[in-house]
C-alpha cells in the first residue's frame, strides 16, 4: 500500500483507458471508500450507479457532449461510477436548511467522489470526474428516483498512458493566518 501523500499527489484525471475488466474485489474496496466517507451528521445522501453496460455509457457519453476531453472515456472505462445524491437530507434538520449555503449535498458527495478516486488510485486504476454534462438526461438514462440528482459520471479503469502532474499553487499564495 502507498502512503497517503503519495497518493494524494499521485492521482491524475485519467481520460483514456485500457481495455480491461475490474475485478469485483476492487470494485468492493472503491464502494467500501464511499461508505467510509464523512458526512453531514452521517447522512451518507449517496446513492451510487455502476455502469458497465456499453449501450448504457454511450448514452451517457451523449449527457455530457462531443466538446468535453472526457466523452471517449466514459465509453472506454470498463466502469463508469453515477455518483447521485438525496436532495434535502444532507445540511437539513426537521426539513430545514441549516446553512447559508442550502443543501450540503454537493460538498458530501465531493467527499465520498475524492475516496473513491484515491481509492482507485491506490489500486492502479484512473479516474476522471465529469460534472459538465446534462444532469437532467443522465438522470432519465439511468433511472434515478426523483428525490435524488445525478451529481457526476466518474469512469474508472487502467490507464492507457500516464500523465505528468499540472502546475500546482505555491501554499503560500493560497494560506492566510488569522485574517484573509
Amino acid at each position: 500500500m502507498t502512503d497517503l501523500m503519495s497518493i494524494i499527489k499521485g492521482r491524475r484525471s485519467i481520460r483514456r483507458y485500457q481495455d480491461k475488466e475490474v475485478p469485483q474485489e476492487i470494485v468492493e474496496r472503491l464502494l467500501d471508500s464511499i461508505r467510509w466517507s464523512p458526512s453531514w451528521a452521517n447522512t451518507q445522501c449517496w446513492e451510487i450507479v455502476i455502469v458497465k453496460d456499453p449501450a448504457t455509457k454511450e448514452k451517457l457519453k451523449e449527457t455530457i457532449g462531443s466538446t468535453n476531453p472526457s466523452s471517449k472515456g466514459i465509453v472506454e472505462a470498463p466502469l463508469v461510477f453515477a455518483i447521485c445524491g438525496k436532495v434535502k437530507s444532507s445540511g437539513y434538520y426537521k426539513g430545514q436548511t441549516t446553512t447559508k449555503f442550502g443543501d450540503w449535498l454537493l460538498f458530501d458527495l465531493g467527499i465520498a467522489t475524492q475516496s473513491l478516486c484515491l481509492a482507485a488510485f491506490d489500486a492502479g486504476l484512473g479516474t476522471v470526474i465529469i460534472g459538465m454534462l446534462d444532469h437532467d438526461k443522465a438522470k432519465e438514462v439511468l433511472g434515478v428516483e426523483e428525490e435524488y440528482e445525478v451529481v457526476a459520471l466518474i469512469p474508472v479503469g487502467y490507464p492507457a498512458k500516464e500523465s505528468a502532474a499540472p502546475k500546482r499553487r505555491e501554499i503560500g499564495e493560497f494560506t492566510h493566518y488569522g485574517k484573509f
